[in-house]
């Protein structure tokens, strides 16, 4: 059996096995990290990591709440699942245009719920009018509802814009504006601004502003 001293003196690097490392920058880009002794081998790692179908899925705790309206919050499906958030804001109603995000406390809130996919082509206005009538319900029994989404940021967002548009006459920029300040991560996708800027609300006002019957 050999010493420590005769282990040391017989020691070299060339018997170091190869460790690898996964790194993601901050841009987002994947790389691999080889290293072999000294010696650093990096190259591209083409391997996609699984991701929820049509939304980027986002691991971090998100219980901020915008406040659109005394009635009215928004918010992601983690302000939905915590109960002393929803207790915090008084919420009684909760709209939940999620895909595939269970309603966690149904014997305890109002809920609705409607699976909306978080796609370009996705007609999101066409969810409008059943949306407004439940945030109607919600302010007419001196509630106050939730809409939320996954993340709070592109359908729920759109569905109170559409809201503040149809019931208000708001034009988009300003329904946009409005919701934008109150919940700063709102970012309706591509094709949902798209929608939204066109969106024509019966007697309402359109996203330059000029009304229309």
């Amino acid at each position: 059996m050999q010493s420590l001293a005769q282990e040391i003196k017989t020691f070299s690097k060339t018997n170091l096995r190869k460790q690898c490392t996964r790194v993601t920058t901050l841009s987002g880009r994947r790389i691999i990290e080889t290293w072999k002794g000294s010696t650093i081998h990096v190259v591209e790692d083409k391997t996609q990591p699984e991701t929820a179908c049509g939304y980027v899925q986002d691991n971090s705790w998100d219980v901020q709440v915008g406040v659109i309206k005394p009635y009215l919050l928004l918010g992601s499906q983690d302000a939905a699942h915590d109960f002393s958030t929803l207790r915090k804001y008084k919420v009684s109603h909760i709209l939940n245009v999620a895909y595939g995000v269970e309603n966690a406390f149904p014997d305890l809130f109002i809920y609705k719920t409607l699976s909306i996919l978080d796609v370009p082509d996705t007609d999101i206005t066409s969810y409008f009018q059943e949306c407004s009538t439940f945030i109607d319900q919600a302010n007419a029994e001196k509630g106050v509802v939730l809409v939320h989404c996954n993340s709070g940021v592109s359908r729920s967002a759109s569905v109170v814009i559409g809201y503040l548009m149809s019931t208000e006459g708001k034009p988009f920029n300003d329904a946009f504006t409005l919701v934008k300040s109150a919940r700063p991560a709102t970012c309706p996708n591509p094709g949902f601004l798209e929608q939204l800027k066109g969106f024509k609300p019966k007697g309402g006002i359109e996203a330059n502003g000029v009304g229309y019957a």
